[in-house]
């Protein structure tokens, strides 16, 4: 009984693994499909940053990114051969994502994982949230975000920016940062400024911009494609152990952000290229640069989010690695019990047959001497 209850709850593991493996098979090729489309999204930015583009091709491309858009959606919402949501978490039956690429969209999911039992020892995750693939992307270069300032009038263009060493950058603790501008006789100038505040990083007052006279703090020249340190040597001395670099010409209150340890969607950052195509302008010098910098960004969110769908892939693909082996391990640990039973139930039917001949054979001698011994009275011999 005790070898019968084990192979049962071991047959139990076996099942739980062939669920699992679906499950996870299942993901895999749903997140397989979202990294091809990401790849579509990137290859159509890049082609959206062409300036001999007209707002028409730009809206064409728009459209292209919009059905992305759909499909990913859809992906998201992947349902198993059950009904249940494979990217919802512990929540299977609530669908994860809801919205348009107009309303944006909403997780309605957990942060959970479902188990299932795989050994006596071993429980396995069989989904993954929907919030940690699709949600919680790192935007910019995984430190902070550039971005340029909405009311530029210039022709500044600004990279993702570069940390050179990550420990100073995390102690520098910063709240947002913006880099400004001030041209002064035909000569560019900028101040390093904190958004939050309002004052000069490099004088410790507020910052201020009046033509190169009394009190202004844009006192660092730019040179163009040159990168912009965030550091000085001088007091007050500080160093973020980063920098930026920006390309153009900027105007006179031109500004570009620093925005430190932010995340955001994938349908979020395609939701915000596809209203730019759709709304860009590239007439002036300034349209064009405000495109760029809108594109850069997403090429630069797009990646990010192609990275973290490939990195769960490889968690899942890992994930069922282990199942298969645990499915070896269970096949031969059943193979041991069948044989455990065999020896405690099946017949040696040689050693059988012996066996019953012997003790027929013992029956009858015993039969017959009973059947003597039971005539033997003195009554018997009397006449």
């Amino acid at each position: 009984l005790d070898v019968t209850q084990a192979s049962s709850i071991n047959a139990q593991y076996a099942v739980n693994q062939n669920s699992a493996s679906a499950s996870l098979g299942l993901a895999g090729s749903q997140l397989s499909s979202v990294t091809d489309l990401l790849t579509q999204a990137q290859q159509l930015a890049v082609q959206a940053g062409n300036a001999t583009l007209n707002s028409t091709d730009r809206a064409t491309i728009a459209t292209q990114l919009t059905s992305i858009f759909n499909q990913m959606v859809g992906l998201a919402n992947s349902q198993n051969s059950s009904g249940q949501y494979i990217f919802s978490g512990n929540k299977g039956n609530t669908q994860p994502f809801s919205g348009t690429v107009a309303t944006g969209i909403t997780y309605n999911g957990d942060n959970g994982q479902q188990m299932l039992q795989l050994s006596s020892s071993q429980q396995l995750a069989v989904t993954d949230s929907g919030s940690s693939i699709f949600q919680n992307i790192p935007v910019g270069n995984g430190y902070f975000a550039t971005a340029n300032g909405a009311g530029n009038s210039g022709s500044g263009v600004i990279d993702g920016g570069s940390v050179s060493d990550p420990t100073k950058w995390n102690a520098s603790n910063q709240s947002n940062l913006q880099v400004k501008f001030e041209v002064i006789s035909g000569a560019t100038y900028y101040d390093l400024v904190n958004a939050t505040t309002g004052n000069s990083i490099f004088t410790g007052t507020t910052s201020t911009s009046n033509g190169g006279g009394a009190g202004d703090t844009f006192t660092h020249a730019y040179t163009a494609g040159q990168p912009i340190p965030l550091s000085q040597a001088t007091a007050p001395a500080f160093d973020y152990g980063a920098s930026v670099t920006i390309t153009g010409a900027p105007a006179t209150g031109d500004a570009f952000n620093i925005s430190p340890g932010q995340k955001q969607s994938v349908f979020a950052t395609l939701s915000k290229l596809i209203s730019t195509l759709n709304t860009a302008s590239t007439a002036t010098p300034a349209g064009s640069a405000q495109l760029t910098n809108a594109v850069s960004s997403a090429l630069t969110n797009l990646s990010n989010a192609n990275n973290n769908v490939l990195s769960v892939s490889a968690a899942i693909g890992s994930r069922q690695n282990e199942v298969t082996s645990l499915a070896g391990v269970n096949s031969s640990i059943d193979l041991q019990y069948q044989q455990t039973l065999s020896n405690l139930q099946d017949v040696n039917y040689t050693q059988a047959v012996s066996n019953l001949t012997q003790l027929q054979t013992q029956l009858t001698a015993a039969q017959k001497s009973f059947a003597m011994v039971s005539q033997m009275s003195l009554f018997t011999y009397l006449p």
